[in-house]
């Protein structure tokens, strides 16, 4: 299928976080050769607690030449450093999966292979010892200028960033409707959506449009039953809590916590000016009431909203592009917050398709290397994400038994074999996790390489003592001269 017919008009439905970063992106950057409208109903509330990143939401901002130090004011924002996930591997265990590059690697064998044969000769040390960015956030400390850099990202409040982006988009000419979508038209002879309908019978023509209407997807899927691929055999939690507290002391750690409980795990996300509280569960284990009191059990400060339970179900559409409709956030599918993924497949999801942008008509070929490539990137984040649910050592509750004996896809349980093996990780072409990242969460939890590669050995004792000392002892003098997260939050970008 061709659709020769020119793009001009591109309408995005719904607002919240995808719809507005989908707007920003398409006003800035392709706004001056198209016209954008975005509709919204102020009655429908958002979902709205994707409230953690990962640093590639820098790389969209300046490329947007986001202001940083006025959106972190705007949204409340504070620096995150990775997650500390706890009660993971075991009960009472923690380690950190950090935004940071642990050592320094060579050309045969990633640096992880030195610290493994570091180990067989006796030399008793962390690998988190050798990561800058772990080491600070420990410490709960956080700064950066150019001499001293450090890899970050943010925690944000989404509402507050859907209504910076909002503001952002109207200076590059995209026009904001407010209205509740009562009805999708399509075209009798090609399928495609022709318009949408309002509550007050008005109509909105379009020659693209894209689908940001959350769980609904009453475009991608009410109108063009495009299906949805499940993956709660993988992925068994199916609910989650949120709720939103006052921040009760002036440490403000620059990592998101992300606790494992018997039946799921509960996430700590500290704003500036308050936490993001959350409890992700299988409802197989647990009943929403009892959910909610082990949530509100376990935060501190006072609730500023009401616990608000949300039902999911995990994976994705089976066309993220089908016919002239994009779907972007939850309309698209959903992997659990786990890992801060979903601002980020939005981002992406925008600038891959700006990469294809179909401005002369739609082609088959534009839409199958969109789709290509999407599934690609959810399915290693799917990945990414199994991992740390298949990897552990709990058998303490039935969810976790369930957890660790599910059958998970080849792609991971090669991943997992390889490593338990010979200690190499190889990524796909969609892996956004760097070999970093999976050896942090398969050590962290409690795997333990059989070999290593032997590159590490040609090494001498003392040269390997001698290397790993320095790396230690720079990242202690380096973190040493950086102020609390706290103190350079409030010189750099207070909060409104």
């Amino acid at each position: 299928m061709t659709h020769t017919k020119q793009i001009k008009n591109v309408v995005i439905a719904g607002g919240g976080t995808a719809g507005w970063m989908a707007a920003a992106a398409l006003g800035k950057l392709v706004g001056k050769n198209i016209n954008v409208t975005l509709v919204e109903s102020d009655d429908i509330a958002t979902i709205g607690v994707g409230e953690a990143t990962i640093p590639p939401i820098r790389t969209f901002h300046k490329l947007l030449g986001i202001d940083e130090q006025a959106f972190m004011k705007a949204t409340q924002a504070s620096f995150k450093l990775g997650i500390s996930f706890e009660n993971w591997g075991q009960k009472n265990t923690d380690y950190i999966h950090s935004f940071g590059m642990t050592g320094k690697e060579c050309w045969a064998g990633e640096f992880h292979h030195f610290w493994l044969h570091s180990l067989s000769l006796g030399l008793e040390s962390e690998f988190a010892d050798y990561c800058y960015e772990l080491q600070a956030a420990k410490q709960g400390k956080c700064a950066f200028n150019q001499q001293n850099p450090i890899n970050y990202a943010f925690h944000l409040d989404a509402s507050r960033y859907a209504l910076f982006l909002r503001d952002f988009s109207h200076d590059f000419g995209v026009k904001r409707v407010e209205g509740k979508i009562t009805r999708v038209n399509k075209c009798a002879e090609t399928g495609n959506i022709k318009s949408l309908t309002l509550s007050d019978e008005s109509t909105l023509d379009g020659d693209f449009f894209i689908d940001c209407t959350g769980f609904r997807g009453l475009l991608i899927e009410q109108a063009l039953h495009t299906g949805y691929e499940d993956w709660s055999h993988l992925l068994p939690c199916d609910s989650a809590i949120a709720v939103q507290t006052k921040a009760i002391s002036d440490e403000i750690p620059p990592y998101t916590r992300s606790i494992a409980h018997d039946a799921g795990w509960q996430w700590q996300i500290p704003l500036q000016q308050r936490v993001g509280n959350g409890l992700v569960f299988c409802s197989r284990y647990l009943s929403d009431e009892d959910a909610k009191q082990l949530l509100l059990d376990n935060i501190q400060g006072e609730t500023l909203t009401e616990p608000r339970v949300i039902k999911f179900k995990t994976g994705r559409r089976r066309k993220g592009w089908n016919k002239n409709c994009l779907a972007l956030g939850l309309a698209s599918g959903f992997v659990e917050p786990l890992e801060s993924t979903s601002i980020h497949l939005i981002m992406s999801g925008v600038i891959r398709f700006m990469r294809l942008f179909p401005f002369n008509g739609i082609t088959e070929q534009a839409i199958s290397e969109y789709n290509k490539q999407l599934k690609s990137e959810i399915e290693n984040i799917r990945d990414f994400i199994v991992l740390h649910y298949k990897v552990t050592e709990r058998n303490d509750s039935e969810f976790w038994r369930h957890c660790q004996n599910m059958e998970v896809p080849n792609t991971l349980a090669h991943k997992i074999s390889l490593f338990k093996e010979t200690g190499r990780v190889f990524l796909d072409d969609g892996d956004i996790f760097r070999v970093d990242s999976w050896v942090q969460v398969m050590l962290g939890q409690g795997i333990k390489p059989k070999q290593y590669h032997l590159i590490a050995s040609l090494m001498s004792d003392e040269e390997l003592t001698r290397f790993l000392s320095s790396i230690k002892q720079q990242i202690s003098q380096r973190v040493v001269q950086l102020p609390t997260h706290e103190a350079f939050l409030q010189q750099y970008c207070p909060a409104n």
